[in-house]
């Protein structure tokens, strides 16, 4: 937000970022349409953990950068604190859904704030595997106490919100999947791309390919996102599921091409779902040995530490949206 003082414009901004809770027995999340690329159906949330930023903006508080004025200031700190009030009276099943609580609940406390930006970052967990029955080591099961920690990709959200007279109004959003670690060993190739004297890529028709990979979405309607019936909700396991399930059924001649299938799929599958971004980041390993015995029995390893990085936004044509 800006503000006008002394022949200065401004824009101002502060907050509380990389709060963490862990919230046990969060209602669970049930209603979610299945797709052909996932078993993934719901979950339930016996552990919510969430890492919280909160980015505060509005001219309140300009007289504490300009004259030391703290009087409209809320202490960075009663912000990690209130995140953890809330963390505990959310009733709802969703990360989208916990930001959106939290954000409305913190402009209707401080009136001084004219909008803020949230965004929490999924702090993955998995049941661990433990015998089924007492003393049974032939079968197991998911824990329902016992989680471990997961260090790959997470789900993650963002949702901005201000002011529209005496209500509050959701803005701007963005909910992704973040940090894949995907490599294929075969059904990816690279060729025919320019050659001058600056190359000295080889042409592969089929290599491994290992990427990183972010994706995020927007809803056309965010009613979808925050309803509580979770029908047209978008869970970020069902878009990881289907990126990998792309990738692994579809011979790509490069990262472009890849990307844009898996586009084109979650836009096909989510009518909800109002535009797709990915970026990629390219870390296929350098071919090494190839044995003689069998061609496709190869070693490789880590490239050149500069890393290709392809991006790609697909949105619908007015003519493609679907009614929500």
């Amino acid at each position: 937000m800006s503000g006008a003082s002394d022949g200065y414009t401004y824009d101002i901004s502060y907050g509380k970022a990389r709060v963490p809770f862990y919230r046990a027995y969060a209602q669970p999340l049930r209603g979610v349409a299945p797709i052909p690329e996932s078993t993934f159906t719901g979950r339930e949330n016996i552990l919510f953990g969430v890492e919280v930023d909160i980015e505060v903006f509005g001219r309140n508080f300009l007289r504490a950068y300009t004259e030391g004025d703290n009087a409209n200031v809320v202490a960075t700190d009663s912000m990690k604190n209130f995140v953890f009030r809330q963390a505990l009276a959310y009733e709802g099943a969703t990360l989208e859904g916990f930001l959106d609580f939290l954000g409305r609940q913190m402009l209707a406390t401080y009136a001084q704030m004219e909008a803020l930006r949230v965004t929490g970052r999924e702090l993955a967990f998995a049941p661990a595997l433990v015998p089924a029955g007492l003393g049974d080591v032939a079968a197991f099961g998911p824990s329902n106490v016992l989680f471990r920690r997961e260090h790959g990709d997470h789900a993650t959200a963002m949702l901005e919100l201000g002011r529209d007279g005496d209500g509050v109004v959701l803005t701007r959003h963005r909910s992704g999947q973040v940090g894949f670690e995907l490599l294929k060993v075969t059904g990816s190739a690279f060729t025919h791309f320019v050659r001058d004297g600056y190359t000295t890529l080889p042409e592969r028709v089929d290599r491994p390919l290992y990427i990183t990979m972010d994706i995020h979405w927007r809803y056309a309607d965010p009613i979808d996102m925050l309803a509580a019936d979770h029908a047209r909700y978008i869970p970020a396991e069902q878009v990881r599921d289907l990126a990998q399930v792309v990738f692994h059924e579809f011979v790509s001649e490069s990262i472009q091409h890849l990307v844009h299938r898996m586009g084109q799929r979650l836009l096909e599958r989510f009518p909800q779902m109002a535009e797709v971004s990915f970026a990629a980041r390219n870390q296929t390993p350098d071919p090494l040995a190839i044995s003689d015995a069998e061609a496709r029995v190869k070693v490789y390893s880590s490239p050149f530490p500069a890393l290709g990085l392809i991006e790609l936004t697909m949105r619908r044509d007015d003519g493609q949206r679907a009614a929500p």
